[in-house]
């Protein structure tokens, strides 16, 4: 990794950070579009007949993992792909519903790669790398053919054409759709293609496996350890370079909309042996999630941001008014978002809807039981369109709805409430993909490459297949050409090693007996999160996040109950270790929070707002990825810093109106 040292201290707050190093991106040189071309024409290229010599893990099978899994195990590489579930068409990736950006133009209303890069670049906030961007922009509008090809069934026009809706932060319809299951859809291209080079014998599979530590040889990572869910197996694998496509950390809230099984352990592991950490206080709230109904929940639901195309936001003018939303006449409601942010209206992004909801909220005029949700409201688009046409374009998601509500959302308007959703921050990739570890890819939500401080509707499976199917397979070659393959065997005294600690990590949790159980721990720590470091962040409540959070990690340790034994299938045991690393990365989510004095995107720190109560960034000081090392102590992380240069894209106050 070249770095620029310059060792010094940062004070914040009653904490000292220890700033490093300046991080190069390695991002090439001359014109942005042509960077990404020219780069692929210098990078060094793996002969055909050598690369069956070469072995790739590739950890998750989501989008960007199955996609690059397939994709490297075509171009005639070895593939071992691993995933928890049972079956790689379980990802979480099934979940993204709304639909996939590409700059295709279709709908001829002015929309380019450029214009992409610039909604992208602003809807972060200025907080992203301008290089990784631009070639996202451009990657997107080949995966649209490519997933054609794969037969993935796009809503068409009537004429045949492919047809295109809008999403938060673009005033062009540039998103590809499959009713309200475009992740789905995606993700069986994706596995068929998959499924082709595991008969091929390119891939072999490894479902119902979870990664439990990552093997740094000789400053290289050369393996992963991975235990049997079924069995309780731990099993050692090595390879000429690892890439981790497990998504993102969402659930260290708790509750929040991604899968129980979505962790941060690959990565966080990956971080504790080096890897360093970027962004992690980038996290997405999702305006249109199902408000939560009791204690009892483990999980939220999102409704598609697709149904903000049609569907219109309101509360009542009126706090406290409590009249069925038929019963209020139009002279009542606040469409607060029309109101606000007329350019946009109902589209504004992401972070900007959900601060907006919270407000109203606060303000009491929040409807439903506890006041804590908006309406989202399809009666004016049934008048115009018919039951049908909406039924086409969201009839699962509108089924859906009904089955957890008992409310059908034709007939009344759908009550709505902002949710932790996507993360954007994760492992610090350079240009290439590749970690501060030699040999460590990280690709899709698990790295913090492209989405800045927000993320813009419609773009995470635009990144994971941008990642997995064109720009790894050139990344990880000009890695592999440079270093011979093989030369190492599981039997080395580091694989030994990291296969120990993993083995007395497990012995530990499953002999402590104490009296709470793991999700009562895991609960605790959410709504910690939540209220200190969630929607709102000050640095009062991240101080005291920051003493509160160490207290559960200890009281983990010395009480935490884990039922079973190691030897077979314990989902108790899973869940421990899982959260036992969240206590850890909550705290340097905290960390992170605390030492970025300034608001952008999705990390809104309330000291810094403008008067209107946006989100005010501190260009001059802060306009830099943070990326923190492991020093072996989680109080005290290491900070280096890569510099965002903008070159084409001029940082302005953010507006939407």
């Amino acid at each position: 990794m070249s770095e620029t040292k310059n060792e010094t201290t940062v004070r914040t707050g009653t904490r000292q950070v220890e700033f490093v190093s300046v991080l190069d991106s390695k991002v090439p040189s001359g014109p942005i579009e042509q960077r990404w071309d020219k780069h692929r024409f210098e990078m060094k290229l793996v002969n055909p007949a050598n690369r069956r010599k070469y072995t790739i893990i590739v950890v998750g099978s989501g989008l960007a993992g199955a996609s690059a899994a397939a994709t490297l195990g075509e171009a005639g590489y070895n593939v071992l792909c691993f995933c928890y579930q049972d079956s790689p068409r379980r990802a979480h990736s099934i979940a993204a519903q709304g639909g996939i950006n590409a700059a295709k133009n279709y709908r001829n209303d002015g929309d380019s790669i450029y214009r992409l890069f610039y909604d992208t670049i602003k809807g972060g906030d200025f907080r992203a790398r301008e290089s990784n961007v631009y070639r996202l922009a451009q990657v997107s509008v080949n995966i649209i053919d490519q997933c054609v090809a794969q037969g993935v069934p796009f809503a068409r026009e009537y004429g045949g054409l492919l047809d295109n809706r809008s999403f938060g932060g673009a005033q062009v319809a540039r998103t590809f759709y499959a009713r309200g299951q475009t992740g789905q859809q995606l993700l069986l291209g994706a596995y068929q293609a998959l499924s082709r080079q595991i008969a091929a014998g390119t891939v072999k599979m490894f479902p119902r496996t979870e990664m439990l530590d990552l093997v740094v040889v000789d400053g290289r990572a050369r393996g992963i350890i991975t235990r049997d869910l079924v069995t309780g197996k731990i099993t050692r694998h090595v390879a000429d370079a690892v890439v981790l496509a497990t998504g993102g950390y969402g659930n260290v809230f708790y509750l929040s909309t991604n899968a129980k099984g979505c962790n941060a352990t690959a990565i966080w592991r990956a971080h504790r042996r080096g890897a360093f950490f970027g962004n992690p206080c980038f996290t997405q709230i999702h305006p249109t999630c199902i408000p939560i109904s009791g204690e009892y929940q483990s999980k939220l639901t999102l409704m598609s941001e697709s149904l903000r195309n049609d569907g219109r936001i309101w509360v009542p003018k009126k706090k406290g008014d409590t009249r069925r939303p038929q019963d209020i006449p139009e002279s009542e409601r606040d469409y607060y978002l029309e109101e606000r942010y007329p350019s946009f209206g109902n589209l504004v992004p992401r972070d900007i809807a959900s601060r907006a909801a919270k407000q109203v909220c606060d303000e009491g005029r929040g409807v439903g039981p506890g006041g804590l949700g908006v309406y989202l409201d399809f009666s004016d688009a049934i008048k115009r369109l018919g039951r049908q046409k909406i039924a086409e374009r969201y009839g699962n998601l509108f089924d859906m709805y009904k089955q957890i509500t008992g409310e059908d959302p034709y007939e009344t308007p759908m009550r709505i409430y902002p949710a932790v959703h996507y993360t954007m921050g994760g492992l610090w990739v350079d240009y290439n993909l590749q970690s501060t570890i030699p040999g460590l890819f990280v690709i899709g939500e698990a790295n913090f490459s492209d989405h800045g401080a927000n993320r813009l509707g419609a773009s995470a499976l635009m990144q994971g297949l941008a990642d997995g199917y064109f720009i790894l397979p050139y990344t990880i070659a000009n890695f592999l050409a440079q270093v011979k393959p093989g030369g190492i065997s599981i039997d080395r005294p580091e694989f030994a090693a990291v296969e120990a600690e993993v083995q007395q990590r497990i012995n530990r949790l499953l002999s402590i007996r104490g009296k709470r159980t793991v999700d009562s721990f895991h609960r605790e720590l959410g709504k910690l999160m939540w209220d200190k470091c969630g929607m709102a962040r000050n640095a009062q409540g991240l101080r005291e996040a920051l003493a509160r959070i160490p207290e559960i990690r200890a009281e983990f340790w010395e009480n935490v109950n884990v039922p079973g034994e190691a030897g077979d299938l314990n989902q108790a045991l899973e869940k421990a270790g899982r959260v036992a690393d969240f206590l850890e990365l909550a705290e340097l989510m905290c960390i992170d929070a605390l030492h970025r004095e300034e608001s952008c995107g999705g990390h809104f720190r309330e000291e810094y707002q403008t008067p209107d109560g946006e989100a005010l960034r501190n260009d001059e000081q802060f306009s830099y990825v943070a990326a923190w090392e492991f020093t072996g102590d989680t109080a005290k992380p290491r900070l280096h810093k890569e510099p965002l240069v903008f070159e084409y894209v001029k940082p302005t106050q953010r507006s939407y109106k």
